[in-house]
């Protein structure tokens, strides 16, 4: 079986990661019992381009579970967990990823884990599905998914200019997604993230946090958490009202330059922060993101200013600029919550993977019907992942009653 990672010696290390997340993987573990019976996949091939970690592993597992062959590819150059692509190759998935890939190296990856001709592609961040889409790429998949933000902006654009091969489930607009994943996953693994790259003392600071969306209301929501004192950048005056009434300073990244010490941007979009911020910022302020790729802080213009650079410890980088003050960069640019610690926890990944996983067996099973578009992942299967979740956790809530339900159903009834 052809693969490309760093060590499969690592393997039986990464078995017990596996077996740890299974624990916390209970809905996850339900849809795999299922898949195990079903077989949804027997006969295809599905290949996935995501964070290699302990978590996409169960999925893994439970794809396989349902018949499926598998190739898999990293969704950043640095968010491999080596153990893990280990173990996969023992369970017969053929993984392409190693943490600390280069760019060249990574689009290489990116490139054999679509020949393997799928039938279905699993994504995050849509790379694969961009390649799918090149004048190079002579793809015959059925359908796909996404699983993030910043991929669904790419293939809307794809289907905006007519050129979408197949019909693709956004599986970051479920509710089950968004509203956990990007939130409370995000919120929780990007502190860890900063915490472990720089071991910092947090209370007291002032955190800057470029963005409001999911992701942003996340990170400053588990900031504060922690004790600092957190600021709001944005675009969209809702998000900035809505940021103000939680309680949130908003100002705009120019003012807010001046006075932060640690940067967090969370938009998905490119040049959050850019040369002329960072000449403003004080001597040690701290810079990241939470973004899915790596445009959000302008790295080049940090590098070109800069008039000397080293690595004070892992995922931690000192820029010194020609005014004597010190700018300190996490994991490149690149995703912090992956890049410097292991993304989010299995139980919120718990979700989000049961999005990917019924996701992939809808598209399959629809693939005559649905045309080349985006759709958002039908309401009765984002319930259900709920429910599963809830009754993993030992959590029982009310029913409507029929009369309650009359009720809600007409109008002559008020006051």
């Amino acid at each position: 079986m052809d693969y490309k990672i760093k060590d499969i010696t690592l393997a039986p290390k990464g078995n017990l990661q596996l077996e740890w997340a299974a624990m916390h993987m209970p809905a996850l573990e339900e849809v795999r019992k299922d898949f195990l019976k079903t077989k949804p996949f027997k006969g295809k091939r599905i290949s996935a381009l995501l964070h290699v970690t302990k978590e996409t592993g169960m999925l893994m597992r439970c794809l396989k579970a349902g018949g499926a062959e598998l190739a898999l590819g990293a969704g950043n150059p640095l968010s491999t967990q080596d153990d893990i692509a280990a173990a996969l190759v023992k369970d017969g998935v053929r993984v392409y990823a190693w943490k600390g890939e280069s760019v060249a190296q990574y689009n290489e990856s990116i490139s054999k884990v679509l020949d393997f001709d799928p039938d279905i592609i699993i994504d995050d961040g849509a790379d694969l599905h961009t390649l799918a889409h090149s004048k190079k790429a002579d793809v015959s998949a059925v359908g796909g998914t996404e699983e993030t933000t910043s991929g669904i902006h790419r293939v809307k654009a794809m289907e905006k200019d007519g050129v979408l091969k197949y019909p693709i489930i956004a599986v970051n607009n479920a509710n089950t997604k968004y509203l956990f994943d990007n939130r409370y996953g995000t919120g929780q693994s990007t502190v860890d993230g900063i915490i472990r790259a720089t071991n910092i003392f947090i209370p007291g600071k002032i955190a800057v946090v470029g963005g409001y969306g999911w992701v942003g209301r996340g990170v400053a929501m588990r900031l504060r958490g922690v004790g600092a004192r957190v600021i709001i950048t944005e675009v969209d005056p809702f998000k900035a009202l809505e940021a103000n009434m939680d309680g949130f300073d908003v100002m705009t990244m120019d003012q807010a330059a001046e006075v932060g010490d640690i940067f967090v941007t969370a938009t998905g979009d490119i040049d959050i922060i850019v040369g002329k911020h960072m000449k403003k910022m004080k001597d040690g302020a701290i810079l990241c993101n939470t973004g899915h790729f790596d445009v959000e802080v302008d790295v080049k213009a940090l590098r070109e200013m800069a008039k000397k650079r080293r690595e004070i410890r892992s995922s931690l980088e000192e820029y010194t600029l020609p005014n004597g003050r010190r700018l300190y960069l996490l994991a490149e640019g690149r995703l912090v919550n992956l890049g410097a610690a292991e993304g989010h926890p299995s139980e919120v990944m718990d979700l989000s993977f049961c999005n990917q996983a019924l996701s992939a067996k809808y598209v399959l099973e629809n693939s005559g019907s649905l045309e080349n578009k985006v759709y958002k992942i039908p309401d009765e299967i984002d319930r259900m992942i709920a429910s599963i979740k809830l009754k993993a956790l030992g959590i029982k809530i009310d029913k409507l009653s029929d009369k309650q339900q009359r009720y809600l159903s007409q109008w002559e009834y008020g006051t």
